[in-house]
């Protein structure tokens, strides 16, 4: 069955915009898991807009003391500054089971690309091996809806698995078009596993999509979804929601 991790960054934001500790980051993650969520994931930045480098830690024990996975996003790129380490020491101090790089920029509202492999590659190789040496399994964000996905430069980097960036689909399922784009996925997810890459997916997954989404692409063995979770839960129930999602993952 493919995997259900919640990102639970949409929980920071509202705690951040008020300011304190509510509402509590690591009592929601707390409560996904106990409704039967696989594992936790996060996407610190630099600027701090959500999650911090303090609750990054206070998740990594949580997720760890549970024995579920804890997946840690972000921009190896991207330089430290006071209060960002820089994401491979956040690695470094928090051992996530999973590290997943993307390619996004200090402004972006969210991210909305994949890496150019055949650009970064020799870039990303190095950083790979680091985060293998600190017992991290590593996925690269990767784009499905292009018409070169990069994958045979995304295995030459040493990465475990791709998470396809699922925003086009969702655009392309919510304008009722999403026939051609679920092609395309299901390509790039079959010459992904034939290159050896695992394949996870993640952004604007919802309840409304995500069967569709798993009938149509073979392999997926994890889903990252929050901000469509965390929005459904405001009318359902946090552990309701959590719920729903992995009734349609069994289903599928």
């Amino acid at each position: 069955m493919t995997v259900l991790s919640v990102n639970v960054n949409k929980i920071a934001v509202l705690r951040n915009s008020r300011g304190g500790g509510e509402p509590d980051v690591l009592r929601a993650a707390t409560t996904c898991l106990e409704a039967g969520a696989h594992g936790i994931t996060v996407h610190p930045r630099p600027d701090a807009r959500h999650i911090r480098a303090d609750d990054v830690l206070a998740l990594a024990g949580l997720t760890r003391s549970r024995g579920v996975e804890f997946n840690l996003e972000g921009n190896p790129f991207a330089p430290p500054r006071p209060g960002y380490p820089g994401f491979l020491a956040l690695c470094e101090a928090a051992r996530p089971a999973q590290a997943t790089l993307v390619p996004d920029g200090d402004g972006q509202l969210t991210s909305d690309h994949g890496f150019d492999f055949a650009r970064d590659r020799d870039r990303l190789r190095p950083l790979v091996a680091q985060l293998h040496g600190l017992g991290c399994r590593v996925s690269l964000f990767a784009d499905a809806h292009r018409d070169d996905a990069g994958i045979e430069h995304a295995a030459a980097t040493g990465a475990d698995r791709i998470e396809l960036y699922t925003g086009p689909f969702a655009e392309a399922m919510a304008a009722g078009t999403g026939q051609a784009m679920l092609a395309r996925f299901a390509a790039v997810a079959r010459h992904a596993s034939s290159a050896g890459l695992g394949v996870n997916a993640g952004h604007d997954l919802s309840q409304s999509n995500l069967a569709a989404f798993l009938r149509a692409v073979p392999g997926v063995l994890e889903v990252s979804i929050g901000h469509a979770l965390v929005s459904e839960a405001l009318y359902d129930g946090l552990a309701p929601t959590v719920q729903s999602y992995l009734a349609i993952l069994r289903a599928a």
